[in-house]
């Protein structure tokens, strides 16, 4: 009777340990996944700010809205 408790115990404990490595590699799965959405968020940022730098130059907010590119016309028409 003890043998079929010892083995069934083991059983069980055997059972537990499988399920918590499926938990783990879940979970490192998932924190796989979040660093490549993060990863790609970054990326498309990085993107859209150089972007909105090549088209008009950097903004600069010291002489009324101008970029820096427009502030030597800025002046000129006047």
């Amino acid at each position: 009777m003890r043998l079929i408790a010892t083995a069934g115990c083991a059983c069980l404990l055997a059972a537990g340990t499988a399920g918590c490595s499926t938990t783990q590699e879940k979970a490192a799965a998932q924190q796989a996944k979040a660093e490549h959405i993060l990863k790609a968020r970054a990326e498309r940022q990085k993107a859209k700010r150089k972007h909105r730098h090549d088209v008009d130059g950097p903004k600069t907010h010291d002489i009324g809205g101008f970029s820096a590119h427009q502030q030597g016309r800025a002046g000129a028409g006047g």
